[in-house]
Parts: C-alpha cells; structure tokens; sequence
C-alpha cells in the first residue's frame, strides 16, 4: 500500500528549486573549475602510471621550453616552435586573405591562380610539402635554410585553408549590409573595412584560431629537418636516456599549454568582436 502525498504540486516544486538553489549557489564559473580540476586530476593520475622518472624530466625541461640557447646560438624548444608559429601566422594571414579576395574577384586570372594554389596546398600533405621546399628549391637555385623552409612551407599550407575561412566569413555578411553602406555614400573600400570586415571577423576568428593551433602542432613536422623545435628534442632525448614516455609527455604538456594561450586569446577576440551578440548564447 503507497503513501498518499497530499501536496504534489508542493513536492514537485521543491525538487525544481533545488537544483536552481544549487546553480546559485555553485556558479557556472565555479562548476567550470570544478569540472576542469577534476579532468586534469585523472589525466595527472593517467600520466603517473607510466612510473615516470621525473628527474629526467626536471633535468631536460629547461631545454624543451626553450631557456636556454641551442647549440648554435639560436633558439630551440619552445620558444622556437612559438618564433616558426609567430612568423608563420602572419605570413599565412597574409596569403590567406589575398587569396580570398582573388576568390571572390571577378577576374578569371586572380581566381585562377588562388583557385589552384588552394587545391594544390590543402590536397597535399604537409610533410611533403616542407620535404618539397627544403630539398626542391635548392635543385633551382634557391637555398632556404631549414627554419626559413619550415616558415614557408607552414604559411603556404595554412594560408590555403585560411583563404577559404576568410572568404566564407566574407560571403557570410548580409547583402543589405553592403546595400545600406552605398545608400550612406560610402566608397567600396570603406564599406569592406568599416562595414563587412568587422562582422565578417565575428565568424572568421573560432575557426581560424582553431587552424593556428593545429599550426602549433604541426609545427613538429619540421623536426624532421633536424630543428631544435620541442619534438626535436624531445626525440633526442628520449633515444639518449631510453625514457621516451617522459620526453614525450612533457612535449605533450608543452603543446597543451601553448595551446591554452591561443584559446584564451581567441576569446578575448570573440568578445571583442561579438559585443553586438551578448546577449545570445
């Protein structure tokens, strides 16, 4: 025999409310650290059945991060991988945008040559591309050094995929837009910089951020040029002291953390940017 409840309305309201009181109570942000702490602790956990030696790590991490100088006076680790991103972001940026507004010019030779450059660059595998540049150009004369080979090959590739983010952020503002902005007597140039490029850069950014990051990580196909970048040496010492576990997991925790700079940065911009849609979620 079950118990009646004289006031299910009454019960049924308190079971709703307390989980809001619990929401109020743990904000979004406090649960989002919670949940952040948790993940991390079971990766940490994860990584520490590998019996690491955390000596070899401790000794080796200066290196990898890039504090010190390579061998040859030049950068290594960490800091060099973010001077071949740096570098190469911008010239990507660069390309990239060009290339898109060949893409949507009404020239048949811009479009053309931007068309084919975008096939070629993101149909090809990346590795093949910088093995091209590094041991191609020198059969023409050209002799690019293996940083300067790495730079070029990275922006070539991710200036391709980047044209086509730009040109469908481009496409992707509303036509009235460009309509209103000659109904005010703006020039072409002026409507493209003050009126479609800031809206447009709303939804050009998450993606294009994204690619920077997959930059980041690819950037450790240049190592097989023999750069000090983090996979570099994580691999040389890791043949050298048979502890590849630990080498790889800290170049693993070096990418991860670059990584966050670049989300956190992409945020700051979508805020920026996307100040007409807080309210949306």
């Amino acid at each position: 025999m079950t118990a009646h409840n004289p006031h299910p309305a009454k019960t049924n309201l308190i079971a709703k409310t307390e989980p809001r009181n619990l929401s109020l109570r743990f904000g979004f942000r406090t649960r989002l650290y919670l949940t952040w702490a948790v993940l991390l602790g079971l990766c940490v956990m994860f990584f520490m059945s590998f019996d690491l030696k955390l000596s070899i790590i401790l000794d080796k991490l200066p290196n990898l991060v890039g504090w010190h100088l390579g061998p040859n006076g030049f950068l290594q680790g960490a800091a060099l991988t973010l001077f071949l991103c740096f570098c190469s972001i911008w010239l990507s940026l660069l390309l990239g945008f060009v290339t898109a507004l060949a893409r949507l010019s009404r020239s048949a030779v811009a479009f053309g040559i931007a068309s084919f450059y975008a096939s070629f660059f993101r149909g090809t595998p990346l590795l093949i591309q910088i093995l091209l540049i590094y041991l191609g150009l020198p059969q023409i004369g050209v002799v690019p050094g293996a940083i300067s080979a790495g730079i070029i090959a990275l922006s070539l590739n991710y200036g391709a995929y980047l044209s086509e983010i730009f040109r469908a952020g481009i496409m992707a503002v509303a036509p009235g837009q460009r309509e209103a902005a000659m109904a005010l007597g703006l020039s072409p140039t002026a409507t493209f910089l003050h009126i479609i490029l800031p809206q447009a850069m709303r939804t050009i950014i998450p993606p294009t951020t994204s690619q920077f990051i997959s930059m980041l990580k690819d950037s450790s196909l240049i190592s097989v040029m023999g750069v000090w970048e983090v996979m570099f040496l994580a691999q040389s010492y890791g043949r050298s002291s048979y502890r590849y576990i630990e080498m790889l997991t800290t170049a693993a925790v070096i990418y991860w953390l670059m990584s966050i700079g670049l989300e956190l940065l992409q945020n700051r911009l979508e805020r920026h940017y996307g100040k007409g849609f807080v309210n949306q979620r």
